[in-house]
């Protein structure tokens, strides 16, 4: 355990140190003996540079420096013509220039201006290239940082954790009686699983009781209806029943319906003896 802890520090220690990445600064000499006679020449822009690293301001600086360029461009252009001229007029005897020679001069400069502009195309070509990939190294720079700084807060989470674990194992002193709580952690994600492939059973079974609940509800309507029509027929020939038994026992047990249905049978046996049908 101390020497994962002392490998994750060292890595840190590497991935923590001070990285300036900048544009090439022009304060800064190209050669040794320049640099010993411009030590002390530090100027506060580039002292800024080195500590605004971000992506804007880089893009700041590289937009400086094409602007700075531009300019030495010209300059050394304009200084180089005056000077060619001021020799060619000053020389004894002065340089004295053909036309015939100026038009192969014109024709030798189209000649390396299209050359330029190819090699200008490249140029903006590869540039754009470099300025894409510096885009994509600056992502993974910033993505690296941020990994350094989760990774630099490990080392306290995994002792706080362990710290933890051996404070549960000394205060638990025996097995839950729950057999679930004591699987070990694939059975536990197996029997996970399960519960969760249960759990999305009984949701189906829900949800297709709920979608028949709509033709329940309307069954249980016409039901009700109907109920409510055998209950108000039940209660008619309750009524009528009662009536019946009250008029027996008040006309001595026999009503008025009853006298009516014997007269009726005796009518129909004396016309079926007179007409000679057989019942």
């Amino acid at each position: 355990m101390d020497e994962i802890d002392h490998q994750t520090s060292q890595i840190l220690e590497e991935l923590q140190k001070p990285e300036n990445p900048a544009i090439i600064r022009l304060s800064e000499p190209f050669s040794a003996e320049d640099h010993a006679n411009n030590a002390k020449r530090e100027s506060d822009i580039s002292a800024d540079a080195r500590e605004n690293t971000s992506v804007v301001n880089l893009e700041a600086e590289l937009a400086h420096y094409k602007d700075l360029f531009s300019k030495l461009r010209f300059s050394y252009v304009e200084q180089v013509t005056k000077e060619k001229f001021l020799r060619a007029i000053a020389s004894d005897p002065p340089l004295l220039v053909e036309p015939h020679e100026n038009s192969e001069l014109e024709a030798q400069l189209q000649e390396v201006k299209a050359e330029l502009k190819t090699e200008k195309e490249g140029v903006a070509q590869l540039t754009q290239e470099l300025e894409t990939r510096g885009r994509e190294l600056a992502q993974r720079h910033e993505r690296i940082r941020l990994h350094t700084a989760e990774l630099a807060s490990l080392p306290t989470t995994l002792a706080d954790l362990y710290n933890a674990v051996a404070h549960l194992r000394t205060t638990t002193s025996s097995l839950s009686t729950n057999p679930s709580l004591n699987l070990p952690l694939s059975a536990t994600l197996t029997l996970k699983a399960q519960k969760e492939a249960q759990l999305e059973t009984l949701n189906t079974q829900l949800a297709q009781l709920q979608a028949g609940i709509p033709h329940q509800s309307h069954e249980l309507e016409r039901l009700q209806k109907d109920l409510e029509q055998l209950d108000a027929q039940k209660q008619g020939t309750v009524a009528a029943a009662t009536e019946a038994r009250r008029r027996r026992e008040g006309w001595g047990g026999r009503d008025e319906l009853e006298d009516r249905g014997r007269w009726a049978r005796a009518c129909e046996g004396a016309l079926r003896g007179m007409l000679e049908v057989e019942g």
